[in-house]
């Protein structure tokens, strides 16, 4: 009989390698619901602008995976109860797709719901999310608003953008197989105010400013875009990196050189892209239509471009 191998297993390292494999390109075409709520709006426009590619190990792109998997699940367990659970929209046979106002904010309901106990006339959309232990406690000692202010925060925006009055926030411990819900009354004030967040950041054609002073700073430590925003770190070259691009109405990128851009092309960028400045770490110097010079922090000069 053949030895048993050394752990790492090698199927164990094939299953996360096929994960990784298949994972999507990293950039998010829209600015989520789901994250409007960070406190770091420097943060977000990094995302809208595709500062840093969102790259997973096999073994987290599986945990997604399963808390994606869950949802079928929670929906199973409502309609158990006599409630009438639109999981898709009947008009796209999709998940429910939200938008903003500018057509680049946007996110997805888990479900519409009508005849929940508590409020059997009242339609709920449905946020249905997987916790860890620690984060579980914390949500039934503390709510949603408390403990987990990002999922509330999408909750308000997407019935800002639906028109509901009402959420069910159904949570499951990973651990234990727990239930928690909770029903989110919506706050109209709170809605328009992230809404005007989304489309401040959205609009922004520089950085908004830094959370903190320090590089230190605790949220900053864990961002995924530290690397640009503290050690002048570049991004890649593609459109949304690019000085000459503008988010424009509809969710379309405009280019000051070629027009509307095709979405398939906004990751491939073109001879003629330009940093926007804020992605450099150094300051204006010199610029013509083709080039931009810098003198760096560090006292060297870059030019980004072609000089004519």
């Amino acid at each position: 009989m053949a030895p048993l191998p050394e752990k790492p297993m090698p199927t164990v390292e094939e299953i996360y390698g096929a994960y990784e494999a298949n994972q999507e390109t990293g950039f998010r075409r829209h600015l989520g619901g789901s994250v409007i709520g960070h406190k770091c709006e420097r943060a977000l426009w990094f995302s809208f602008r595709w500062t840093t590619r969102a790259r997973h190990t096999g073994r987290l792109l599986r945990l997604f995976q399963t808390g994606h998997m869950a949802e079928a699940r929670f929906v199973a367990d409502l309609r158990a109860t006599g409630a009438t659970v639109q999981d898709l929209d009947p008009e796209t046979g999709r998940q429910w797709a939200l938008k903003d106002e500018t057509g680049h904010g946007g996110g997805s309901m888990d479900a519409v719901i009508l005849g929940l106990i508590e409020a059997p006339k009242t339609w709920h959309g449905g946020e249905f999310k997987t916790h860890s232990e620690k984060s579980f406690n914390a949500l039934k000692k503390d709510g949603v608003f408390i403990s987990k202010p990002m999922h509330w925060a999408q909750m308000q925006i997407y019935m800002l953008w639906s028109g509901l009055t009402r959420f069910l926030y159904l949570a499951v411990n990973k651990n234990t197989d727990e239930l928690y819900s909770e029903r989110v009354e919506v706050d109209p004030a709170m809605g328009i105010t992230l809404n005007a967040k989304m489309a401040r950041v959205i609009n922004a054609p520089r950085a908004p400013n830094k959370i903190a002073n320090s590089a230190d700073w605790f949220e900053c430590k864990f961002c995924d875009h530290y690397a640009t925003c503290w050690q002048g770190v570049k991004p890649e070259r593609h459109c949304r990196s690019c000085l000459h691009s503008t988010p424009i109405a509809g969710g379309v990128w405009h280019c000051a050189r070629y027009g509307n851009i095709p979405p398939e092309y906004e990751i491939e960028g073109c001879e003629e892209h330009l940093f926007v400045p804020d992605f450099i770490d150094g300051t204006v110097i010199d610029a013509t239509d083709h080039s931009v010079t810098y003198e760096m922090r560090d006292g060297t000069t870059f030019m980004d471009g072609v000089p004519f």
